[in-house]
């Protein structure tokens, strides 16, 4: 028993060095006083200081979060509209709504990334536009949408019925009734799917790199063009400020749901000893 525990110990410890490990090591090299990857010369903060005095990472960046953004949302809101819609049809209309629904999820990135930059090139001949921020945001829309639909819809099956019709027994108008019952019901994969397509748009690279502009890059997109040159370690700091945040992030939403699951229990220990 004690040989196995090791074992796994070990088995475990192999799995995140070979995770994590690569991040401490851009974490350390971040405050390398050298350029060097390998030789460490001292400690330094120039590269932050130079990372925000950099206008081309700075202004990829500020595209990166505007695509994001702009897509979470626009994609949220259709995702969700979407996804009622679809509950609401007949049963085999559903199911082949919903396995179309399922194709830009498997489908390889390389072929959506090149079948949405020739959609573009037809649309730019007639339309005379230039490829940049408005494609990268449809393009992000596009991939986005069926993750939130993904997150709704199991929202709007868990939700009972009887609650539209009480509303309506109630006096609730049609439009009352979508935003004071069916919203709140699904507000949880609504907010899923938000935070899915969120990350989602800020991680892409390939629909990005074949749907943005030469003047309109998201971040993603100018790392790999620095990359064929030499990697600064102001990319380092850059990754660094991400993890960091993206960490903070996931540390505050554990606290939260650590506190809500302790006030529950409370809840429920206070309901039954009322009950005796």
């Amino acid at each position: 028993m004690r040989k196995r525990k090791h074992l796994s110990r070990a088995y475990v410890g192999l799995v995140m060095a070979f995770l994590y490990l690569p991040i401490v090591i851009l974490i350390v090299y971040s405050f390398n006083a050298s350029k060097s990857r390998s030789l460490w010369t001292g400690f330094t903060l120039d590269w932050y200081k130079k990372l925000f005095s950099n206008e081309m990472i700075v202004g990829s960046l500020l595209v990166t979060l505007a695509v994001a953004v702009i897509a979470s949302v626009v994609a949220t809101v259709i995702g969700t509209l979407a996804a009622i819609g679809i509950s609401n049809m007949k049963k085999r209309t559903r199911s082949v709504v919903m396995n179309m629904t399922y194709v830009p999820i498997l489908n390889p990135e390389i072929v959506t990334g090149v079948a949405l930059m020739l959609l573009f090139v037809f649309f730019k001949n007639f339309l005379h536009f230039e490829f940049g921020l408005v494609t990268l945001a449809l393009a992000h829309i596009t991939f986005c949408t069926p993750y939130v639909i993904l997150n709704v819809m199991p929202k709007l099956r868990q939700m009972d019925k009887y609650q539209l019709e009480a509303a309506a027994d109630l006096g609730c108008n049609p439009r009352q009734t979508f935003f004071k019952v069916v919203i709140p019901e699904i507000m949880p994969g609504i907010i899923a799917g938000f935070l899915m397509a969120f990350t989602y748009s800020l991680d892409d690279f390939i629909i990005s790199y074949f749907t943005s502009g030469p003047t309109t890059q998201p971040l993603s997109v100018t790392i790999f063009s620095m990359t064929r040159r030499k990697v600064s370690p102001e990319i380092n700091a850059l990754s660094t400020i991400i993890f960091v945040v993206v960490l903070l992030v996931l540390l505050i939403m554990n606290i939260r749901d650590a506190r809500k699951e302790q006030q529950e229990k409370k809840k429920r220990r206070e309901l039954k000893c009322e009950d005796f």
